[in-house]
């Protein structure tokens, strides 16, 4: 048996997550030792996602909770090079691009043991973002790449990855929404929101670029008061977005947005049922855009890039930035049924946590 720590600390690990344990749960070979960073520590943000999705206990949380990018980064890696020299896994794999992905790949890195990353070779090309720095460092260290789309690969030959050691597996996000769409089908969420299927939008949208800027965030919150009179809105508000909105005096903004449906963060199944159901996303999250692409959902992504291109080029995505102007003019073609139907991408079939344990199993017995 193999000894592997895998690491999940804020609420897009988890889902990322989910699928490889259960994959490894029936493959026989890997012992599985999960670490929760606690990134993500409120009921909202973590513990609702490992009910829903089924994740077992962590072997260990390490309780970092919040803090600066140097504070959080910092905390997560003195606590987490005691776990890897107490447990001492053959492995590390980390998942996408938060700074649990970041300090737990170095950690290991500085102690040799290899470093699996899943949702390898992402880029937005946009070094402003934390993620994109997360996401470089930690390529730039690992010993094995899995990517969801072909421009991973480039991006990662391009940098000078080893190309034995880039799989593109597909996309484990995908896995989650398939294993769990029966599921979310169950949970009446839009009669608690008091809408009806494909007659509103779901919003999303917490990214430092469009929140923590006045003179962007205002305009934002005055182009959706002017959607919410075409179509209903859903708006699950991030604590971050909801404490701008404070900060900078916009409340009575949303005060006057009748037809918008604020709310705190919603669990997994609730958020997939909302973006299956809703007639257009808006959002700044990497993975509804992907979801929306897999749902044939038309997605406006409100930044001036994507890390994920294949949801544009063969997707439903359209990446608008924050043009009010371009926002709407969008949002007037969707409403208008002259939006890309889009179609699925290669790989996105439920089985790339399938790819990943079988590629785990091969390096690790090789290694031994």
């Amino acid at each position: 048996m193999f000894k592997v720590a895998l690491v999940c600390g804020a609420r897009p690990n988890f889902m990322k997550i989910a699928p490889v344990l259960a994959a490894i749960g029936k493959s026989g070979r890997i012992t599985p030792y999960l670490v929760h960073t606690g990134q993500h520590y409120d009921e909202k943000m973590s513990q609702s996602f490992f009910d829903v999705l089924r994740i077992p206990r962590p072997d260990v949380d390490l309780g970092v909770g919040s803090g600066s990018h140097a504070e959080q980064t910092a905390k997560i890696m003195v606590e987490f090079e005691k776990v890897c020299l107490r447990e001492k896994p053959l492995m590390v794999v980390v998942v996408g691009d938060v700074n649990s992905t970041l300090a737990c790949a170095i950690v290991a890195k500085k102690l040799w043991i290899p470093v699996a990353h899943v949702e390898a070779g992402l880029r937005s090309g946009d070094m402003r973002m934390p993620e994109e720095i997360n996401r470089i460092v930690t390529d730039s260290i690992s010993d094995l790449f899995f990517t969801t789309e072909p421009e991973g690969n480039e991006n990662l030959l391009r940098f000078g990855a080893d190309k034995d050691r880039v799989h593109f597996v597909g996309n484990v996000m995908i896995d989650s929404l398939l294993q769990n769409r029966e599921a979310a089908e169950k949970i009446p969420v839009l009669e608690e929101m008091e809408v009806e299927s494909g007659k509103y939008c779901l919003v999303t949208m917490h990214r430092p670029s469009n929140v923590d800027d006045p003179e962007v965030l205002g305009p934002l919150l005055d182009v959706f008061a002017k959607i919410q009179e075409k179509i209903k809105i859903v708006f699950p508000a991030h604590p971050r977005t909801m404490s701008m909105i404070g900060k900078f005096g916009f409340s009575d903004k949303i005060k006057k947005m009748t037809r918008v449906r604020f709310c705190e963060p919603l669990d997994y199944h609730r958020t997939l049922k909302l973006n299956a159901h809703s007639r257009f996303v808006m959002t700044d999250s990497g993975g509804l855009q992907e979801e929306t692409t897999a749902l044939g959902i038309p997605c406006l992504t409100i930044r001036e890039n994507t890390e994920r291109p294949v949801t544009v080029t063969i997707g439903t995505n359209e990446v608008v930035g924050s043009s009010p102007e371009k926002i709407l003019l969008a949002v007037d073609r969707i409403l208008a049924g002259s939006w890309k139907k889009g179609g699925m991408p290669e790989g996105w079939d439920g089985k790339a946590s399938e790819r990943i344990v079988s590629i785990l199993e091969s390096f690790l017995g090789k290694a031994r």
